[in-house]
């Protein structure tokens, strides 16, 4: 039985500290009001809590309303290369896959053959979804894998044809395994510095959810 009580996630659990002041927290919500409306993190590594509480691979994600994307650019050749990092959305106006598109790729070698794989908290939305399509119908040298930790509102019919229809544009969706969140914890999440870096601890779950996900994933495409 997969279920999360209902419950929204401590300031912890969102990267930010339990015991920050009230009026601290109410300093910082006027600050994110301010900024622009594609604000976008990105960095090579995020920070541990974040990874722990926005990949957790759950039924009912609540509060898990941003989207963590872990990107690997593979560019095949003479003159080979791989780039990796992360992107986050900072709030509702900019999606990270967006972003992806528009400030990752096209610093990568132009007119060279690109595998890309993602590794992302849950499963596009339709507008990034459709931006997907567009990508991979235009460019035919990039390939792109997405690996999702959990399937967006994937009972909506219209998420389920969006799905389908990334799928038919020739990206490859997989629903992540333990292995691939290790993968992650191992190559994009912050150890503390000057510890040994701490082997991956899997949830409670885990696999069960993985198997629920995936069977749901099988079903739709």
């Amino acid at each position: 039985k997969m279920a999360e009580k209902q419950e929204e996630p401590s300031n912890a659990q969102n990267g930010e500290p339990d015991n920050a002041e009230e009026g601290e927290g109410k300093k910082k919500k006027v600050k994110r009001e301010d900024l622009p409306p594609f604000e976008i993190v990105t960095g090579e590594r995020l920070p541990a809590i974040f990874f722990k509480f926005q990949f957790r691979n759950v039924e009912y994600s609540s509060g898990r309303n941003k989207t963590f994307l872990c990107y690997v650019v593979e560019t095949p050749g003479k003159e080979a290369a791989t780039r990796r990092g992360y992107l986050e959305d900072e709030h509702a106006a900019a999606h990270a896959e967006m972003a992806f598109f528009n400030a990752i790729l096209p610093t990568c070698q132009a007119g060279a053959r690109h595998d890309v794989t993602w590794y992302v908290s849950s499963s596009p939305c339709v507008t990034c979804a459709q931006r997907i399509c567009e990508a991979l119908r235009k460019d035919k040298a990039l390939r792109l894998t997405i690996m999702v930790g959990r399937l967006f509102m994937w009972e909506e019919p219209e998420m389920q044809a969006a799905l389908r229809s990334m799928k038919e544009a020739g990206c490859k969706l997989r629903i992540m395994k333990p292995q691939d969140f290790e993968y992650v914890w191992k190559n994009f999440v912050e150890q503390e510095e000057g510890e040994e870096a701490k082997s991956f601890v899997p949830w409670e779950d885990i696999q069960e959810n993985f198997l629920y996900y995936e069977e749901k994933l099988a079903e739709i495409l």
